[in-house]
C-alpha cells in the first residue's frame, strides 16, 4: 500500500502557501507548549530536568543553527530563481548538490557534538547531566540538515504544504515519543532526572528522523512528475558543482547569522545565568531557576513567532519568482503585505505579554501545576 499517491505537483497562491505554514506553526506551538507542561509536571523531572534538557537543546540549536538554518530558504531561492525561467533541470541540479553538501555537513555536526558532548557539558555548560542529552540529540543534526534541504526544494516548487505537513508530523511524533519514552525511562530508571531529560531529547532525534521519511516519500511519490518538468525544461547554461554550492553557501550564511547569533546568546545565558545565581544560591536550587526561565518563560515568549516564521518561509520563493520574471510590482506587493500583516499580528502581542506578563504566566504555568499536583 502506498503511502502516497502520485499526482501532479500543484504550485499553491501566496496565501495558500501563507495559511498552510501559519496553521502548521500553531499546531507545533500548541503541540511544544503540551509536551512542556507534560515535562514541568512531571514527577522527577520538573525544572531541574527542564535546565539539563533545555541545557543539552541549546548546543544541539547552536550546531543545528551552523549546519541547517538558512538552508530551506537558500535551496528554495535558487530552485524558484530556475523555476521561473522554466529551467527545472537546473532545479533539480541545485537541490541534489544541496543534499549532498548538507549531508555531509551534518554528518560533521553529529560526529562533533557526539565526540564532545563530555567536554561540552563539564566545561562550556558547567551541567555534567546534560552529557546524555547530548549524545542522544547529536544524531538529529544530520537528518534535520538533509531535511531542511528537502523543505527548501519544496518550497522553490511552492509547495508549502510539503513543509508544512513534515513539520506538524515532527511535532506530532516528538510530543508523543516525548511522553513515551521518559514515562519508559522513569519506570525502568526509578525517576532519574539525567536519563529522563536524556530520553526527553531522544525522542527529539526519532522525531527528526521521522520527518525526513515522511519527505522522501512524498519526493518519491512525485518523482515522475519531476521527472517529466525535467524533459521539457528549457535549455540553460549549466554551472559546475562548486559553483552553485558556493551559491548556496552565499545565501545560506548570511540568512544564518542571525540565528547563529541567538543561538549563541542562549548559550552565554546557559552559563551566565546559572553561575550568577550560583552566587546567591545552592547549585541544586540555581539549576532549579534556569529551569523556570528556559523551560517555562522562553516557551511562551516564543509564541507568536510562529506566524512570522510562515511569512518569512513563503515570502522567499514568491519575490524569487516574481524578480527572475521582472515583475518588480509583485515583489512590491509582498513585501507591503507581509510587512503590514507582521505589524498587525506582532503590535498586540507585544502589548499582551507586556501588559499581562504576571497573568500569562500564571495562567498557563502556574495553573498546569497545580492541576497536576491535583491529579
Amino acid at each position: 500500500m502506498k503511502v502516497f499517491k502520485e499526482k501532479k505537483v500543484k504550485k499553491e497562491s501566496f496565501m495558500q502557501g501563507v495559511m498552510a505554514l501559519m496553521f502548521s506553526q500553531i499546531i507545533i506551538k500548541l503541540l511544544g507548549l503540551v509536551y512542556k507542561w507534560y515535562l514541568t509536571n512531571k514527577e522527577g523531572f520538573g525544572d531541574k530536568g527542564n535546565a539539563i534538557y533545555s541545557a543539552g537543546f541549546s548546543i544541539y540549536a547552536l550546531l543545528l543553527t551552523v549546519s541547517s538554518t538558512g538552508v530551506p530558504n537558500a535551496v528554495a531561492k535558487l530552485v524558484s530563481e530556475h523555476t521561473a525561467k522554466n529551467d527545472y533541470k537546473g532545479a533539480y541540479k541545485v537541490f541534489k548538490i544541496a543534499f549532498g553538501t548538507f549531508a555531509v555537513i551534518g554528518l560533521a555536526g553529529t560526529i562533533l557534538l557526539f565526540l564532545g558532548a563530555n567536554y561540552i557539558a563539564n566545561v562550556w555548560l558547567l551541567i555534567p547531566e546534560a552529557e546524555l542529552t547530548l549524545v542522544a540529540l547529536s544524531p538529529a543534526i544530520f537528518f534535520v540538515a538533509i531535511v531542511s534541504v528537502f523543505r527548501g526544494f519544496f518550497n522553490g516548487k511552492e509547495n508549502m504544504k510539503a513543509t508544512a505537513n513534515s513539520q506538524t508530523v515532527e511535532q506530532l511524533f516528538k510530543t508523543l515519543l516525548t511522553v513515551l519514552i521518559v514515562e519508559i525511562v522513569a519506570i525502568c530508571s526509578k525517576v532519574n532526572t539525567n536519563l529522563m531529560a536524556a530520553g526527553a531529547n531522544l525522542a527529539t532525534t526519532l522525531a527528526t528522523v521521522v520527518s525526513f521519511f515522511y519527505l522522501y516519500l512524498y519526493f518519491k511519490a512525485r518523482r515522475k512528475d519531476l521527472a517529466k518538468e525535467i524533459v521539457k525544461s528549457k535549455v540553460q547554461k549549466s554551472e559546475s558543482i562548486c559553483k552553485t554550492i558556493k551559491k548556496i553557501l552565499s545565501v545560506s550564511i548570511p540568512m544564518s547569522l542571525s540565528a547563529i547569533l541567538a543561538s549563541i546568546n542562549r548559550n552565554i545565558d546557559s552559563t551566565t545565568v546559572k553561575r550568577g545565581l550560583q552566587n546567591f544560591l545552592t547549585e541544586a536550587e540555581a539549576l532549579k531557576q534556569y529551569g523556570i526561565l528556559s523551560g517555562k518563560v522562553d516557551t511562551l515568549v516564543t509564541l507568536p513567532l510562529s506566524f512570522n516564521i510562515a511569512l518569512a518561509t513563503a515570502l522567499v520563493p514568491t519575490i524569487t519568482a516574481s524578480k527572475a520574471k521582472g515583475d518588480n510590482i509583485a515583489v512590491s506587493k509582498r513585501i507591503s503585505f507581509s510587512l503590514l500583516l507582521t505589524v498587525l499580528i506582532g503590535l498586540p502581542c507585544t502589548c499582551g505579554m507586556i501588559l499581562f506578563a504576571r497573568t500569562n504566566f500564571k495562567l498557563i504555568i502556574s495553573k498546569c501545576t497545580r492541576w497536576s499536583t491535583n491529579i
